[in-house]
C-alpha cells in the first residue's frame, strides 16, 4: 500500500473517531503536559551556575514515563480493538492498559538508549555529530513499532526491540516519512505555545494538550502502516 494510501486512510480513522480518541486520551495528556510544562518551568527558573535537582524533580520524571506509558497503551490497546472490529469502553481500555505500562517503560527506556547513543557518542568528536544523529534517527525508525510488538504481539520489552528492529526492515523508509511529520508538527506547534505562553498556565495547557492531541494522529498512521505490513493480516478497520 502506497504511502499517501496509508495517510489517508489513518486521517480517516482519526476523525470517524475522534471524540472516542479524545475521551480516552485527552485525560491522560493533561497530566503529562501539564507535568511537562512544571517542569519546564523548574528549569527555566534554575539557578545555571548551581542547579539543584531535587526528589520532586526525580518524582516528576518518574510520573512522566508512568503517564506516557499509559498513554501509548491506552492508544494502542484502542487501535488493535478497533482493527479487529470491536468496541470496548474506555474505562476498560484504560484498566487493561495497565497491564502493559511496566513493560512500555522498560522498553522505552531500553530503546531511548539506543536511539540516543550513537548522536552522544559521535557529539564527543566535534562536527562528527552529525553522523551519530544521522544514526540516531535511523535506530528511531527501526525501534517505532516498539509500543505496538509489547502490546498488540505480547512480547517481552527485549523481544519487541529485537522484532521492530527485524519487522522494519523493507519498511524503514516509509516508516521515516510518516515520523518526520514531527517537524511540521514541532514547527506549528512551538510557535503557537510561544505565542500563549503569555496569557497565563491555563490557556498554555490546553493549547499544549490540544497540540499533543493532534500530534497522536502519527501514531495512528504507524499503527495503519504496521497493520497492513504484518505478515499474518487481520481484518483491520484503521
Amino acid at each position: 500500500m502506497s504511502l499517501s494510501a496509508i495517510l489517508t486512510e489513518a486521517f480517516n480513522f482519526f476523525r470517524n473517531h475522534i471524540s472516542q480518541l479524545a475521551a480516552l486520551t485527552v485525560p491522560i495528556l493533561f497530566i503529562q503536559v501539564g507535568i511537562q510544562l512544571w517542569l519546564g518551568m523548574e528549569i527555566r527558573g534554575a539557578d545555571l551556575e548551581n542547579p539543584e535537582f531535587g526528589a520532586s524533580h526525580m518524582a516528576a520524571m518518574m510520573a512522566l514515563l508512568l503517564v506516557f506509558s499509559l498513554l501509548i497503551a491506552a492508544l494502542t490497546l484502542f487501535l488493535e480493538i478497533r482493527s479487529q472490529g470491536h468496541e470496548a469502553s474506555t474505562a476498560l481500555i484504560l484498566k487493561t492498559s495497565l497491564n502493559f505500562v511496566p513493560g512500555l517503560l522498560l522498553a522505552g527506556v531500553f530503546s531511548g538508549l539506543a536511539i540516543l547513543a550513537p548522536v552522544m557518542i559521535f557529539a564527543a568528536f566535534g562536527p562528527l555529530w552529525l553522523i551519530g544523529l544521522t544514526m540516531s534517527i535511523y535506530i528511531f525508525a527501526r525501534l517505532a513499532y516498539v509500543n505496538f510488538m509489547v502490546v498488540v504481539e505480547r512480547l517481552t520489552p527485549f523481544e519487541a526491540i529485537k522484532a521492530s528492529f527485524k519487522f522494519t526492515s523493507p519498511i524503514a523508509f516509509k516508516t521515516l516519512m510518516v515520523l518526520m511529520l514531527y517537524i511540521p508538527l514541532s514547527l506549528v506547534g512551538g510557535s503557537i505555545s510561544a505565542l500563549v505562553q503569555s496569557l497565563g498556565f491555563p490557556v498554555q495547557l490546553i493549547v499544549e494538550v490540544f497540540i499533543a492531541f493532534i500530534g497522536l494522529f502519527i501514531n495512528v498512521a504507524l499503527f495503519r502502516l504496521y497493520m497492513v505490513s504484518r505478515p499474518k493480516k487481520v481484518d483491520e478497520e484503521v
